[in-house]
């Protein structure tokens, strides 16, 4: 997530503690100015400033990198690739939208535009429906980024609702591939169907329990698998609620000791009334045991 200072600038200062917070509970790197972070709500000057930020920061408690530039106009995307490239993050990710491409080809070139521009440092494709309307199978482009990207990596998946996709995606070239799961309620199913890195918003908060999760997965206890799941989704039910998934996340983060302030437009900060029933929900359904400690 991005931190906001009160008077609405960028907070450089709380990414050290951020970084402390995630690397004590078990995190192995950090996706910046993705749709978590309100990237798209930030100017190009505030990006590079947290790439920056984050990537010394991140080197300091062992975290790889990874971020992200995708923008509505490809040339920002790239300066922002280029920037990077230059202060050294570990990798470079970008979503892009409908009104870019319209065809599996024509995403491939896009993407390939940027990564030809920075051909030393790995890129993935961040593949979020959701927010970009594209709904391409991501197997074909694969097929299509492995015969012109060199340094095309992989994808961040977050389309649960795709999962053979996801799994032929995982599979392809021998997994050669980095396919990072993406939906947080539904890593189980991303397990399943063969994960074994994801990207996630409630990680921010609450790592033990998608490790526990993982653990009693691994050791082939679905029971306790589903269970904590269900968990998963009970707590993203709750920060949807509020009325502002983000917004609710960041308030979370201040019970952990962890102020990142308010979010930015277009988003809506929620009210205290809705803080104090996000609190009620913690205490009464036992998740709190399960947060990251600060």
């Amino acid at each position: 997530m991005t931190g906001f200072n009160p008077d609405g600038s960028i907070n450089l200062e709380i990414i050290e503690p951020y970084a402390r917070m995630l690397s004590k509970n078990g995190i192995s790197g950090v996706f910046v100015n993705g749709s978590t972070g309100q990237g798209l709500s930030l100017s190009v000057k505030e990006r590079n400033y947290l790439a920056e930020r984050w990537v010394t920061v991140a080197k300091k408690f062992g975290l790889k990198t990874i971020i992200h530039v995708g923008h509505e106009k490809h040339e920002e995307s790239n300066k922002m690739a280029i920037f990077s490239d230059k202060v050294g993050a570990d990798g470079i990710a970008m979503m892009v939208q409908s009104s870019n491409v319209n065809s599996i080809e024509s995403l491939t070139k896009y993407i390939q535009t940027t990564a030809s521009l920075v051909p030393s440092i790995p890129i993935y494709y961040y593949h979020i429906p959701s927010e970009t309307n594209l709904y391409f199978p991501m197997i074909e482009l694969l097929k299509d980024a492995q015969k012109r990207i060199p340094n095309f990596s992989g994808i961040k998946y977050t389309n649960a609702s795709d999962l053979a996709d996801f799994e032929l995606c995982k599979s392809f070239k021998n997994s050669k591939y980095e396919i990072f799961f993406g939906r947080d309620e539904h890593l189980l199913d991303g397990l399943k169907a063969g994960a074994q890195s994801a990207v996630g918003s409630t990680y921010n908060i609450a790592l033990p329990l998608y490790y526990k999760l993982i653990d009693a997965f691994n050791s082939g206890d679905l029971d306790r698998a589903n269970n904590l799941q269900q968990i998963s989704k009970n707590l993203c039910n709750a920060l949807y609620e509020t009325g502002c998934f983000r917004s609710g996340l960041k308030s979370v983060l201040k019970i952990l000791g962890l102020d990142l302030g308010k979010v930015r437009e277009p988003d809506t900060n929620i009210s205290e009334a809705e803080v104090s029933k996000l609190n009620f929900f913690l205490d009464s359904n036992g998740v709190l045991k399960y947060f990251n400690k600060v």
